[in-house]
């Protein structure tokens, strides 16, 4: 069942045809894609924004964000995102693949930056005054980067945003202090995360990924606990009611058959299992968010 099309970087126009990383003024890349960018989508990378001018609204997996200067977004693969923006809009965005920036690394990768390294995470922050000057300089000097054509040229752009997305990140954590406790166990976060994605819609048993990460149940809750300060079986049942809410809205497909996509060949259950989670029923959903 098909939801949206997913967006590739080499969709993108680029000055020097980069096939894993684009840079662009806010302003110039919403006349050129604002088609694109305005409807619901996704996309295969990783996607950063700052915001200086305009104001608007973006809706990242149906949770609805402000927009107003100072305003940074830090998006990963496979969120559902779409804006609505003012004519003043401005700022600077780039986007890059993970290869782009972990080929580069032999100890570390983008998805150990706190923004990107859970879903459970805010996918934003806002910048102070002072905060606003110092980082923006970052987003001039890649975006620059991007269109000049000088020696050493990749290695000076990903530099540039390793630091960037390293003082993006002390102020993240000064901002949200209860997710510093999840940055010490990326690892195991990580891992779980990830498996859920792969095997959710068959695999809705806590006790089945404590098997696959070789740990007790008991010992894998107590890490979720301590890192998200939520349980195993939460971490699944929000994966599944993100994707029904995804599926619901976008998919076009009937309520049955998206409950047997999701792994529920009884629908009533399915059904159940979404209203008790939502506070209503998947036909009461879609006639809200619509």
């Amino acid at each position: 069942m098909q939801l949206l099309n997913i967006l590739h970087i080499k969709q993108f126009d680029s000055a020097v045809n980069n096939p894993d990383f684009y840079s662009n003024t806010f302003k110039n890349h919403n006349n050129t894609h604002h088609k694109t960018i305005t409807a619901p989508h996704k996309h295969d990378f990783y996607v950063t924004i700052l915001f200086t001018e305009g104001t608007g609204k973006h809706e990242v997996d149906f949770h609805t964000y402000p927009i107003k200067p100072g305003v940074v977004f830090l998006l990963k693969p496979g969120q559902i995102h779409h804006w609505e923006l003012s004519d003043d809009i401005d700022g600077y965005i780039f986007f890059h693949s993970k290869s782009f920036f972990d080929l580069n690394y032999t100890s570390r990768s983008v998805n150990d930056f706190p923004f990107f390294y859970s879903s459970q995470n805010p996918p934003l922050l806002q910048l102070k005054d002072e905060e606003l000057n110092h980082i923006s300089r970052y987003f001039i000097d890649i975006n620059e980067e991007y269109y000049e054509n000088r020696l050493l040229k990749r290695l000076k752009i990903i530099s540039l945003i390793d630091i960037l997305y390293t003082d993006l990140s002390r102020i993240y954590l000064s901002l949200q202090p209860e997710y510093t406790e999840p940055y010490r166990n990326t690892e195991r976060v990580k891992q779980l995360e990830q498996l859920i994605d792969d095997h959710y819609k068959e695999v809705k048993m806590a006790s089945a990924y404590a098997e696959m990460m070789h740990l007790s149940p008991k010992h894998l809750n107590r890490i979720v606990k301590s890192a998200l300060n939520k349980t195993t079986s939460d971490l699944i049942t929000e994966r599944i009611i993100l994707e029904a809410r995804r599926m619901l809205i976008h998919s076009g497909g009937s309520l049955s058959d998206i409950s047997l996509e999701l792994g529920y060949e009884d629908y009533a259950y399915f059904s159940r299992v979404f209203k008790i989670n939502t506070g209503h029923s998947p036909s009461q959903f879609i006639k809200i968010y619509k």
